[in-house]
């Protein structure tokens, strides 16, 4: 019995590894956007972290789609600050759920171009 129970412990652990990593660490997809960058905050409430927003589109239209991101590297969203307002092309990893301490969108911000009009 001890022994069917040290397996099982064992395998119930490995299973929720696994359901962990994948939901909140597995990449589920890579890409770019490109958009007229609207602002980058610094807010939460017990984790603190880097949000941004972007309008879908360079042009100022009546009613744009908005793109929600977070970016972990301060760096990085210390540049994008500085470009507010301006046309940016962003490079983003999307998971499957966010993860309070890495933001709060699935969609996570590691690079970007500037777009020239």
């Amino acid at each position: 019995m001890k022994k069917f129970l040290g397996i099982s412990s064992v395998i119930i652990v490995l299973v929720l590894a696994l359901i962990i990593y994948w939901n909140y660490y597995n990449i589920y997809s890579t890409g770019e956007r490109k958009g007229l960058l609207i602002k980058v905050t610094y807010k939460g409430n017990l984790f603190k972290t880097n949000e941004g927003e972007m309008w879908l589109s360079c042009r100022q239209l009546v009613n744009p789609e908005k793109f929600l991101f977070s970016i972990q590297d301060k760096a990085l969203a210390d540049s994008l600050s500085n470009i507010q307002d301006q046309c940016v092309e962003l490079e983003y990893k999307q998971f499957r759920s966010s993860i309070p301490w890495r933001g709060e969108s699935t969609y996570v911000v590691v690079g970007y171009k500037k777009v020239i009009q």
